[in-house]
């Protein structure tokens, strides 16, 4: 399903929760929207935490560590992003109006926090020259089994070109994954398609995706968008995989044959 959220609240906005709202997806994900000089603690015993952020300017302490990130454009900039276990006191100190989201799940396990810095992080183009550019699109991986193999969640964004399609070709996997959209502009839109159902997307809005169902994406023309990709692992089955429809995987082969006009 997608959901169209309207502009942002002060403080923390509820997109889903592991124990409530939207618990199908297992986890605690929000966007918290911080006020000019405000300060705010972070602390939960029981689930490991990300901060992203995605915009403002902000001074981020944890353990004996204390950093500022800014962030202008999320279209243009790689990511910043602290990834803590659970117990970790975390303080967030915001110089002007910023957006950080914030993604949390039940972890019984512990590892060193981690703060991802734009260096740290790739930048790669996928569908360059397949698809007659039709599924150009930007990845940037924060974290996952590979590189965070204690975590219980996976994190990264993407950014499809406008008029393209993203998530593609269609494919699902076991896990549950949230969506989380922007757009270059505010009145830009996209379009999800979840299984059979078609939705449109909109600047922030967000969708669930169960595990099971192909979830490809796709972008309305003059528009850029941008979406926070976040899955959740299952106990003993972490998301390390793609299963792509057999429908479609004629696509993954080599030159593959796509009418063009004469």
């Amino acid at each position: 399903m997608v959901f169209n959220n309207g502009p942002l609240l002060q403080g923390y906005n509820v997109l889903t929760e592991e124990f409530g709202i939207h618990k199908e997806m297992m986890m605690d994900i929000g966007v918290y929207l911080f006020s000019e000089r405000e300060e705010k603690v972070f602390l939960d015993d029981i689930k490991e935490t990300a901060f992203l952020l995605l915009g403002g300017h902000i001074e981020i302490s944890w353990d004996d560590e204390k950093r500022e990130a800014n962030r202008k454009s999320l279209f243009d900039e790689k990511p910043t992003c602290l990834h803590v276990p659970k117990g970790v006191l975390v303080k967030i100190r915001a110089f002007e109006e910023s957006e950080v989201l914030i993604q949390k799940t039940t972890n019984k396990k512990s590892f060193p926090s981690v703060y991802y810095l734009p260096s740290d992080l790739k930048e790669v183009i996928l569908g360059d020259g397949v698809y007659q550019d039709t599924a150009r699109r930007v990845i940037r991986d924060i974290f996952n089994i590979e590189n965070a193999q204690d975590s219980n969640m996976v994190l990264g964004e993407i950014i499809s070109l406008p008029g393209r399609w993203s998530s593609y070709p269609p494919h699902s996997h076991r896990q549950p994954e949230v969506y989380y959209y922007r757009f270059d502009k505010p009145q830009g839109f996209g379009c999800c398609i979840i299984g059979d159902d078609a939705f449109v997307v909109k600047d922030r809005s967000f969708s669930t995706i169960p595990g099971g169902l192909c979830h490809p994406q796709n972008t309305a023309p003059g528009y850029a968008m941008y979406y926070t990709w976040m899955i959740r692992h299952f106990d003993l089955d972490p998301w390390n995989e793609r299963i792509f429809d057999e429908d479609h995987k004629w696509l993954l082969g080599q030159n593959p044959d796509i009418w063009q006009p004469k």
